[in-house]
């Protein structure tokens, strides 16, 4: 990439650009819709179970469980380890309330141990001080699609016979010392809300396990406890992963590696273009970790002062940032009857003041990541 000077020449994209993504499969998503309409099958069936299959494949694990969404994915994996009133589940204050909030909602306490400041991630060496005789689950998240350390997970989870849920909802495609995500824990958690990497045309979720007892359980609560109609053995729930959902998601499915590799190419074209804007004495982009594959759902920097006033001048010049997480779990109302203070988990609360993300989506061009980046490096001179 050859240097040019900073432009203030507005320009306007947007963050994620799913019709870029639709155009370029239009036709094999509607082949695939209108072969699901001509069908009329529109609950499981043929497309659900294939999409499970392929889904196993690519994760190399034994069962795949389909859901109605990433959230219930995490709610249903609960469940069908009994986690209840009285239980404690460990997971991270840094992340969407979907984690902690499935905790919650099957009447257990979450059980927060702070981040590691450079990955974002639960902090593994962390994680056994924060076990007590309540604690019925261990719940790691692989924030931005990168994967927490989970061999210290693992670990500790062995030594006290607990059980380790992955939520890989950020996360389809990474790899963690040549493992996927989601086949390294008990089980896994995905969803295909559409701003993931693997997104549906709506919301649908899946479980990964390598234990058939489990799996078993699974495909009973996700309809209503019931393996014959109207005759349910358990309290169960509905959520099932809908067939127009699993065949536009076979699709997907075919590009993902694809597209996972686009985003790693655009994650290191701005790490060369940091370099080449001298921007990395504003901004910290994350650090490789070694042994780990990123499939960059998020590409998040940490901004070193200044960072709601660098959002603010990137949006006059027609960019677009967000902000994965501005308020850790543990500082949120709805988690405010765990007790928590400001100062109780420092890193998350400090990712949460410096946070920003830049657009990473596989059809990013060049040309508009040189127009972030200077946009960036213009900030710095005025």
């Amino acid at each position: 990439m050859t240097s040019t000077a900073p432009s203030r020449s507005p320009v306007s994209f947007p963050f994620l650009d799913l019709r870029a993504q639709y155009v370029s499969i239009r036709g094999e998503i509607l082949d695939a819709v209108t072969e699901v309409l001509d069908g009329q099958q529109f609950i499981l069936g043929p497309q659900v179970e294939a999409f499970e299959k392929e889904i196993s494949l690519f994760t190399g694990c034994i069962h795949s469980i389909g859901c109605a969404s990433g959230s219930d994915a995490l709610i249903l994996a609960l469940l069908a380890l009994e986690v209840g009133r009285g239980d404690e589940v460990i997971t991270t204050p840094f992340t969407f309330v979907a984690s902690a909030g499935a905790i919650a909602r099957v009447g257990a306490k979450p059980v927060f141990v702070d981040i590691d400041q450079h990955t974002f991630n639960i902090d593994a060496s962390e994680v056994e001080k924060a076990i007590t005789p309540r604690t019925k689950a261990i719940m790691p998240v692989h924030l931005f699609g990168l994967a927490s350390d989970m061999n210290k997970i693992q670990d500790v989870a062995s030594a006290h016979r607990i059980p380790v849920i992955e939520d890989a909802a950020q996360a389809i495609g990474a790899r963690y010392q040549g493992r996927a995500v989601g086949s390294i824990g008990l089980m896994g958690c995905f969803s295909f809300f559409p701003s993931k990497n693997l997104g549906a045309a709506g919301d649908g979720g899946m479980v990964t396990t390598g234990d058939s007892r489990l799996a078993d359980k699974l495909r009973l609560l996700r309809v209503h406890g019931a393996r014959t109609k109207y005759d349910s053995e358990t309290l169960g729930m509905n959520s099932r992963l809908d067939a127009l959902q699993a065949a536009i998601l076979r699709v997907k499915l075919r590009h993902l590696n694809d597209w996972s590799l686009a985003r790693r190419n655009n994650a290191l074209g701005y790490f060369e273009l940091f370099r080449e804007f001298r921007v990395e004495t504003m901004i910290t982009p994350p650090a490789p970790v070694p042994g780990s594959v990123h499939i960059y759902n998020q590409l998040t920097v940490r901004v070193k002062e200044h960072r709601n006033a660098l959002r603010d001048h990137l949006k006059e010049r027609g960019i677009p940032t967000e902000i994965y997480y501005p308020k850790p779990l543990h500082l949120q109302n709805v988690f405010a009857y765990l007790g928590h203070r400001l100062g109780d988990f420092p890193k998350s609360e400090a990712a949460s003041r410096e946070v920003m993300s830049l657009p990473i989506y596989p059809e990013l061009t060049e040309d508009r990541q040189r127009a972030v980046v200077a946009a960036i490096a213009d900030f710095d001179q005025e």
